[in-house]
């Protein structure tokens, strides 16, 4: 879910008032057919301001709903999505509906993990899987010849909506494709999502994906988890090419919005797993060797929930922090109030009591995580810590033990050339 800016209140603009109503009354309509009338008008203003650029705009109706007003800002936001990842585009008398499409890679390594441009023959080939085994009969597509980071995606819904309608007449009418923005470099992480930006387009109101043409409904859930396999078996081979020397998972293709939030979600556990693998490795430890420190990080206002978790490791014979990994909150997970992770803990002992909620599910998943990579989680703190980063370097502070916080160093004598990352 978006985040609102935490800079003072946009100038509300007259158009994100006429949102702002839309959104209201979208959310208040008594039928169906009420219903669509007014996202058909909220619509038409969102398609205007994404065509002039106006991003502001658009923030300003989002911020403005974004705390009190839940229901409202749900259903601006799935419009603006669903405007700036989707167009119509004309051709030969022949209505289509085009779909800006993610598909997310996993990837880990304790080297570097590549992006960049993909070469014509690795282009061919995974627009090859991708019709074969995850597009409609009807559908047609283009892949951009670019292995995207996430500092690399398009920013705001505007440039999401430029970003559409580029690709879409590369997959329609054969535009010569043109580098989306200068690509900036990318930190270095141990696990890390690579993207495919793609664009599928089909006759209007036709299937996009194979599992749309599902005779009976029950069947498409079948039709998707196929898909999805020999996704991964044949589009994986083709990926592996582009990221030598990395373990990788592909994930499903799916609208932009919806595959990079569960890509977000998703490379999490891989990485903890990859941490803890770069660490046995490069200091010659066991699993069993390492301890981890747990702990809450957001704004320290009791009003805001916490935003994050910052997991730090430590060797069993030191308490210095030696590695962390942030493990962000999204969605659901940020809300609540219910949040009690209780103190010193170990990976075997159970929640604390009172813990339930989003955010629980997401203590729970990392410390079963750790537990899966047999590292002993030795402390939970319980106090939430506030969002401090080095004031050098900018990487991230992490809570040892006794609840500092500190600089995340690798021993001074581990192996020369073992990366130092954050």
């Amino acid at each position: 879910m978006r985040r609102p800016s935490k800079n003072s209140p946009p100038k509300l603009y007259p158009d994100s008032q006429r949102l702002i109503a839309l959104a209201r009354e979208t959310v208040n309509a008594a039928s169906r057919l009420e219903k669509r009338v007014w996202e058909h008008s909220m619509d038409a203003v969102i398609q205007k301001l994404l065509k002039t650029g106006r991003q502001d705009a658009l923030d300003a109706a989002l911020d403005h709903l974004f705390k009190d007003e839940v229901n409202a800002y749900d259903a601006l936001l799935q419009t603006i999505e669903a405007a700036s990842e989707s167009c119509e585009i004309e051709l030969d008398g022949v209505l289509y509906d085009v779909l800006l499409v993610a598909a997310p890679v996993l990837a880990w390594t304790r080297f570097v993990i590549p992006h960049g441009p993909i070469p014509a023959d690795i282009q061919q080939a995974l627009t090859n899987q991708l019709t074969a085994h995850v597009l409609a009969p009807n559908a047609r597509t283009f892949i951009a010849p670019q292995l995207f980071s996430i500092d690399q995606l398009p920013y705001s819904h505007s440039q999401t909506a430029a970003v559409t309608r580029h690709l879409a007449k590369n997959a329609l009418k054969g535009a010569a494709y043109r580098p989306l923005q200068t690509m900036q470099e990318t930190p270095p992480f141990l696990a890390d999502t690579r993207y495919l930006l793609v664009a599928v387009a089909a006759p209007a109101g036709e299937p996009l994906f194979c599992w749309q043409t599902a005779q009976n409904p029950l069947a498409a859930a079948e039709l998707r988890d196929a898909a999805l396999s020999a996704w991964q078996a044949q589009g994986g081979q083709s990926m592996a090419r582009l990221l030598p020397g990395c373990g990788v998972e592909l994930m499903l293709p799916e609208s932009f919005f919806a595959a990079c939030r569960k890509a977000d979600v998703r490379i999490r556990p891989a990485s903890i797993r990859a941490a803890v693998h770069y660490l046995t490795q490069a200091l010659s430890l066991e699993p069993s060797g390492l301890r981890a420190v747990v702990a809450p990080f957001g704004e320290m206002s009791s009003a805001t929930p916490a935003s994050e978790f910052r997991v730090g490791f430590a060797t069993k014979d030191s308490s210095d922090i030696i590695y962390g990994i942030v493990w962000p909150l999204y969605g659901q997970e940020e809300a609540g109030d219910d949040y009690d992770v209780g103190n010193i803990i170990s990976d075997e002992e159970p929640a604390a009591a009172g813990s339930t909620g989003k955010q629980q599910n997401a203590i729970d998943e990392i410390l079963a995580t750790l537990q899966e990579q047999g590292v002993v989680c030795e402390k939970r703190h319980n106090e939430r810590f506030p969002l401090e980063y080095c004031d050098d370097c900018g990487a991230p502070l992490f809570a040892d033990i006794t609840g500092e916080l500190v600089h995340a160093e690798m021993p001074e004598d581990a192996p020369q050339g073992v990366a130092r990352l954050h």
